[in-house]
């Protein structure tokens, strides 16, 4: 019963804990990653973007050495983010500190999943201090308390846990795999001209059929845009597709599930009604994100913090030509206001935008279209198994649902 676990403070519960609070790195442009609070996010860490030199490792990681399997918490700006070192080597920053398990008691796996749960992190709140940004001391952080579960419960409660982890973490790569897929082809067809070029050379372009090829000019000519293939034409984004605001919707009216919401940077939660069936390329056009491209999912409401570029039946530009030539396409010349940033339609709409031949605007869309509809699926399971994890990530941690349990409801849904 989980009433009779030990209660102990995290102090009590911990191997090591390294804090590089207080001292900053000097960064360079390559060399070891070093592990910032903005990487860590939803318990993963995403992709680095900023470096130590190799030189410099030693010197700068005195107070402690991170391990694989160690957890890795944010102190600051945000508060309580956490996810869990693989074997890579790495550099801490500031706001980031590490925790290993007590050997014998606490398992690392397991402290991942506790400092999850909303009861952790209401216990990290309370203790923090600040009020625009809340952040925690050390000192406080080993007064936090943690029920402790026997060793067998906690190894078998993270194993489950982590399974599903793994399965979103390769429905996500798999994801990105697609993506980048249909952004090379697009670059190759529609960027770097790479077929064209190719034939203006008296070359067969590789890996493509003749039929496919013949699409495909052999010159180029001068435009707006610079040199581009020969009969294929400039237009405005005004002029070649429709641009809408999307609608206001406070945020006091977003459901927990039905139909998905789009605001300036992303999903945000969920309605009872649609405005489009179709995907759609979005803009964010009000506050720091403004000009960031996205896009929306088939029947989805779009707020007034975005703006429709929109495709579908009867639009010349399909959905994922379109896509690929906003995302690639730098639109901060076209983001207005200081104070608060943002995107008008009166704007954009002279954005010059290059039109291909239909014949290869459908091409390419009959390839992006069913890697985009695969990325959904994906995308939809992942879902799934997020809902199912965050539902039995507080009753496996407070012992209110057994193993078997767990593995059975797993089962159901299939992962």
């Amino acid at each position: 019963m989980s009433s009779e676990w030990p209660v102990l403070p995290l102090e009590d519960c911990l191997d090591a804990l390294i804090d590089y609070r207080g001292k900053t790195p000097e960064k360079t442009s390559s060399g070891i990653p070093l592990i910032t609070a903005k990487v860590i996010k939803n318990g993963r860490i995403e992709k680095p973007s900023e470096f130590i030199a190799i030189d410099d490792y030693d010197l700068w990681m005195r107070r402690g050495i991170p391990k694989m399997g160690d957890v890795v918490m944010t102190t600051e700006a945000p508060l309580g983010e956490v996810a869990q070192l693989s074997g890579e080597k790495i550099a801490l920053a500031q706001r980031v500190i590490t925790l290993r398990g007590k050997s014998g008691l606490l398992n690392s796996s397991y402290l991942l999943y506790l400092l999850q749960t909303s009861e952790m992190q209401e216990q990290l709140k309370s203790r923090a201090t600040g009020t625009t940004v809340l952040g925690i001391k050390q000192s406080e952080l080993r007064k936090v308390t943690l029920k402790i579960p026997p060793l067998s419960l906690q190894k078998d409660a993270a194993s489950i846990l982590s399974v599903l982890d793994k399965k979103i973490d390769l429905l996500r790569e798999t994801n990105t795999t697609l993506e980048a897929i249909a952004q090379t082809l697009f670059k190759s067809w529609f960027v770097d001209f790479d077929p064209v070029k190719a034939k203006a050379q008296g070359k067969q372009p590789e890996g493509m059929d003749e039929a496919t090829a013949a699409f495909f000019p052999s010159e180029f000519e001068e435009s707006a845009l610079g040199l581009i293939p020969k009969g294929w034409r400039v237009g405005t984004l005004g002029e070649e597709v429709k641009i809408a605001y999307g609608k206001n919707l406070p945020t006091t009216n977003l459901l927990i599930s039905g139909f998905p919401v789009f605001g300036g940077n992303g999903q945000i939660g969920f309605f009872d009604k649609y405005l489009y069936d179709e995907r759609q390329v979005l803009i964010s056009c009000r506050g720091a994100a403004s000009g960031k491209v996205n896009q929306s999912l088939p029947k989805s409401f779009i707020t007034n913090n975005s703006l429709i570029l929109e495709t579908g039946k009867g639009k010349y530009i399909p959905f994922g030509y379109l896509k690929w030539l906003m995302k690639n396409s730098d639109l901060s010349g076209f983001v207005t206001g200081s104070a608060q940033p943002q995107v008008t339609i009166d704007n954009i709409k002279g954005f010059k935008v290059l039109v291909p031949d239909m014949y290869l605007l459908g091409l390419y869309e009959s390839v992006s279209s069913s890697l985009e509809d695969r990325i959904e699926e994906n995308q939809k399971q992942s879902q799934t198994l997020t809902t199912l994890r965050d539902t039995l990530l507080p009753r496996l941690i407070s012992g209110q649902l057994r193993i078997n349990q767990a593995q059975d409801l797993i089962n159901e849904v299939g992962a």
